[in-house]
C-alpha cells in the first residue's frame, strides 16, 4: 500500500550557527512579481550560516532551508505535513516495518549531468551513515539498501522506526550527486538535482549564497524563481532594516521588531514551533555530581519564573511550559505544562535534602544571541544557589559545542516534532542532544513501547509515559513554547510550514 502519512514533525529552531551581517554584490530582492520561470530573485535573509555544503552535513529548521535550494528530498513534506512525492513516487513497507521499497523518478538529472537512479540513493544513504553529521540519528535504524533495479530502492531497518519516511524528507533525504559526495569540493559547492545551482562568483561564504535557476529542472511547479539569494544577518535589527529597505524578501526577527515591520506594511506570519530552555545534559554527574540527584535538577526547574522571562525574553509571545513535547506531537499531556510551578523556597528546600545547600553550578556554552537570557537566567537560579557559569564560544560551533560533553548543560529551542522524532533529537542514546547517552531500563522499555506499537493510538499512549518520565525526571527545564515571528515583503506570498520558524523554500511564490 502507498504510504502517504501525514507528520506532526518539525523543524528545529534549534539550528546551529550564527553568522555575521550580509555584504557583497548578490543582486537586489526584485518587487516584481510573476510565476515559475520569472526572473525575479528571491532574497531570504539567514540568521545562520553553512558551514557544509555537503548534504551529509544538513541540520532542520533554519539551517535545512537553504540546502532545499540546490537538493531535492526523496519524500516532500507539504505546508500541512503530509509526505508527497518527489523523487521518489511510491513507497511502502512489508508486513513487519522493517523494509521500505522506494519507487523512484527516472527523469532526474544532477546538476553536474549525473543521471538520478537507485545507485545514486544507496550511495547517499551510505555516505550520509558515515559522514556522521549533525542529523546521523535519523539513519539510527538503518541497515543498508539495496537498488533492485534502476528505479526501485529497497531499505532495510534494524526495527520499525515510526519517523523514517518523515526522515526522508528531511536531511537524510537529501540527495548529491554520488559523483561528488565523497570529493573535496562537496563542502563548499552544492551538486544536487534541486531547483537552483550555486553561482560561485557572487557567492561569498560567510557574507551570502547567491544561486540562480536550474534550465529543464523537473519540477518547474517548485521552480518559481530566476533565482534565489541567501543573505546572512546575525543581528535582528540588521534583518529589519533588511526587510525595510528591500535587500531582503522574507526573514526571521524577534517580538521587539513586530510594531515596527507591520508600520512599514509588511506581513506577519507567525507560528509557535519549539520550546526554549535548559538541557540538564549531565544527568549522570559526570562533571557535576549535583546533577546526577534527581532533586537538583528539579530545583533548577522550581526556581524558574517562566512567565517572567517569557515577558521579558519574548513579550509575552509564547506559551509557559513545563514540558518538552508540544501539543501536537503525539506526546502531550497538560498536566505537565505546570508541572514545576515557581517556587524558589521549594527549590532551596530540594537542594539542601539532596545534600547541595551550598549549591551546584551549570557550566554551559554561550553565544551574543543569549547574553539576556543568561543574565536573567543567572538571577533567578542565582536566588536559590544555582550558579549559571556560561562560557563564551564562537557562534558558529554553538551545536559543536552543546554536543562536545564539555557542558552540564546548555540553552537551546528544540522542535516540539512528533513524539519519535522529538525522543530522536534528545532523548535516546542515539539522538544529537541525549550527549552523555543518559537512559535507564525503564526508559529504554518505554521507548521500545512506542517503537513497536501495534497503531498510532498505542504508539502515542506510549509516547506521553516518556513525556512524563522525562519531566519527572527532570531532564530538561523548558521555560515557554516561543511564538516565531517571520515577516515577508509585498513582492513575495508564502505559505507557513506546520511547526517550522521558517517556511520551506518551496513554499515561496512571487507576489502575482
Amino acid at each position: 500500500m502507498n504510504v502517504r502519512v501525514r507528520t506532526a514533525a518539525a523543524a528545529v529552531a534549534a539550528g546551529a550557527l550564527l553568522a555575521g551581517c550580509s555584504g557583497g554584490d548578490a543582486p537586489p530582492a526584485s518587487s516584481v512579481g510573476g510565476g515559475a520561470g520569472t526572473d525575479q530573485v528571491l532574497s531570504i535573509g539567514m540568521l545562520y550560516d553553512v558551514p557544509d555544503w555537503d548534504p551529509a552535513m544538513a541540520h532542520v529548521g533554519h539551517n535545512l532551508q537553504p540546502y532545499q535550494v540546490a537538493y531535492d528530498s526523496l519524500l516532500l513534506r507539504e505546508p500541512d505535513g503530509e509526505l508527497s512525492p518527489m523523487l521518489a513516487t511510491e513507497w511502502n513497507y512489508d508486513d513487519s516495518r522493517t523494509v521500505l521499497t522506494l519507487e523512484l523518478r527516472d527523469d532526474v538529472t544532477f546538476s553536474d549531468g549525473a543521471a538520478f537512479d537507485a545507485d545514486a540513493v544507496v550511495a547517499n544513504f551510505e555516505h550520509f551513515k558515515g559522514a556522521n553529521g549533525r542529523q546521523a540519528a535519523q539513519l539510527t535504524n538503518y541497515a543498508g539498501a539495496v537498488a533492485v533495479d534502476a528505479d526501485t530502492v529497497e531499505v532495510t531497518l534494524t526495527r520499525p522506526d515510526p519517523a523514517f519516511t518523515y526522515f526522508l524528507s528531511q536531511a537524510a533525504g537529501l540527495m548529491g550527486s554520488p559523483d561528488t559526495l565523497e570529493g573535496d569540493d562537496i563542502g563548499s559547492v552544492p551538486v544536487g538535482s534541486g531547483p537552483y545551482v550555486m553561482d560561485t562568483a557572487q557567492s561569498v561564504a560567510g557574507s551570502q549564497y547567491v544561486f540562480t535557476a536550474r534550465e529543464d529542472y523537473w519540477n518547474p511547479d517548485l521552480q518559481k524563481f530566476g533565482g534565489v539569494t541567501l543573505r546572512l544577518l546575525a543581528d535582528v535589527t540588521a534583518r529589519a532594516n533588511a526587510l525595510i529597505s528591500g535587500q531582503v524578501n522574507a526573514t526571521l526577527v524577534e517580538p521587539a521588531s513586530i510594531a515596527q515591520l507591520e508600520g512599514a506594511g509588511l506581513t506577519l506570519v507567525e507560528s509557535q514551533v519549539d520550546w526554549m530552555g535548559l538541557m540538564l545534559l549531565d544527568r549522570d554527574g559526570t562533571m557535576e555530581p549535583g546533577l546526577a540527584d534527581v532533586r537538583v535538577r528539579q530545583a533548577v526547574n522550581h526556581a524558574l519564573d517562566r512567565e517572567a522571562l517569557l515577558a521579558t525574553l519574548q513579550l509575552g509571545h509564547g506559551v509557559v511550559t513545563s514540558q518538552p513535547f508540544g501539543e501536537d506531537s503525539g506526546a502531550f499531556d497538560p498536566e505537565l505544562d505546570d508541572y514545576y510551578p515557581y517556587d524558589p523556597e521549594r527549590a532551596r528546600e530540594l537542594l539542601t535534602e539532596a545534600g547541595y545547600a551550598d549549591g551546584v553550578t551549570l557550566t554551559l556554552p554561550s553565544m551574543p544571541l543569549y547574553e539576556t537570557t543568561f543574565a536573567v537566567l543567572s538571577q533567578q537560579l542565582g536566588e536559590v544557589g544555582i550558579t549559571l557559569e556560561p562560557v563564551a564560544v564562537p557562534s558558529q560551533d554553538y551545536v559543536t559545542e552543546i554536543t562536545s560533553g564539555k557542558y552540564t548543560s546548555a540553552f537551546y529551542g528544540l522542535f516540539q516534532a512528533e513524539a519519535w522524532v522529538a525522543i530522536n533529537q534528545f532523548v535516546s542514546t542515539d539522538s544529537l542532544y541525549n550527549v552523555f547517552d543518559t537512559t535507564t531500563p525503564e526508559l529504554d522499555t518505554l521507548l521500545d513501547e512506542v517503537a513497536n506499537a501495534a497503531d498510532e493510538e498505542a504508539s502515542d499512549a506510549a509516547a506521553v509515559e516518556v513525556n512524563r518520565y522525562v519531566v519527572e525526571n527532570a531532564w530538561t527545564a523548558p521555560l515557554y513554547r516561543r511564538s516565531q515571528i517571520y515577516f515577508t515583503d509585498t513582492s513575495v506570498t508564502v505559505l507557513p510550514q506546520v511547526q517550522s520558524a521558517v517556511p520551506s523554500i518551496y513554499n515561496f511564490s512571487p507576489a502575482a
